[in-house]
């Protein structure tokens, strides 16, 4: 009877002890993409169960990888396309949730979250919980065009651009058109970027663009027509006032220019002068001294 007891205290305890370490969470997951995400796995923590490891697998096209590691050691991310993405809280006992951030397309998948605690009797316990992921992506938006540094007002053989920018899922797929929209329209280009290398004078016109891509289904936008025009290049003329003022600055420039040369025709004149003089004197020196010496002898 003894024994029969001890029998169902042990089963009860670990009965018991199965039910607080069960790991709870949501089987069904959806996530946006370049959005963040958390993969709940939650159990209660028993004093007399340590946990050892955590590992989080992702299993995609029946190919399993180990996408998190936690044990004695420290946190270990194994695939690179999880680095410095995905993260298991270490604050609340208990909570071993993934957290993923920039979710991509390829993180959809089921992920399986397995925890290994030891038990008193030195013996492990292992519990897993796996949940099916999907990832949506997001339909494109209404596209906006950007243009280049000129503006849409651009002068005859510059180069420039216009520019279709939308937000959404990748990949994208732009094209460009000429005309308006629901009228007679050229098709440009299918790239997102309207390249004009030689502005010419028939580029002049209105242009629009659509964007695409495919979420839950295939999605068309299209954005407001814009105007380019193209304009023949004309000299600026200057108002009157600057051209007098221009006039007189050259006026007074050719006056300054007249009175420095007379001047200094002047001062030739006047140091010629004094050369003259000068030599005069003293050949009017040299002939007394002449005469007098003459009278002496």
């Amino acid at each position: 009877m003894k024994k029969l007891m001890w029998l169902v205290v042990f089963v009860s305890s670990f009965t018991f002890c199965n039910a607080i370490l069960e790991l709870s969470g949501t089987y069904d997951i959806k996530g946006t993409w370049k959005s963040s995400i958390t993969l709940p796995c939650v159990y209660t923590p028993s004093q007399d169960f340590v946990q050892q490891t955590v590992i989080w697998t992702l299993e995609r096209d029946q190919s399993p990888a180990t996408v998190f590691r936690r044990d004695s050691s420290g946190d270990h991310i194994l695939l690179s396309q999880y680095r410095d993405r995905v993260s298991v809280p270490n604050s609340t006992p208990g909570d071993v949730s993934l957290e993923i951030e920039m979710l991509e397309v390829t993180d959809s998948g089921h992920y399986t979250c397995k925890v290994t605690w030891k038990a008193p009797n030195k013996s492990l316990l292992t519990k897993e919980r796996t949940m099916m992921v999907r990832v949506i992506k997001v339909a494109v938006t209404k596209p906006i065009i950007k243009p280049g540094n000129l503006g849409f007002t651009v002068p005859k053989g510059a180069r420039t651009s216009l520019t279709c920018s939308a937000n959404g899922s990748p990949p994208i797929i732009y094209r460009w058109f000429k005309g308006e929209p629901g009228g007679k329209v050229v098709h440009m280009s299918n790239h997102a970027v309207l390249m004009f290398d030689s502005l010419q004078m028939s580029d002049t016109g209105k242009y629009y663009c659509k964007a695409e891509n495919r979420a839950t289904s295939q999605v068309m936008e299209q954005s407001d027509s814009v105007q380019l025009t193209v304009m023949e290049y004309q000299g600026a003329s200057l108002p009157l006032y600057v051209i007098i003022l221009i006039g007189v600055l050259c006026m007074a420039v050719v006056l300054v220019v007249i009175a420095v040369i007379l001047c200094r025709r002047k001062i030739k004149k006047e140091r010629v002068k004094i050369k003259w003089g000068e030599s005069y004197k003293a050949a009017r020196k040299l002939v007394s001294h002449a005469r007098e010496k003459r009278k002496n002898t």
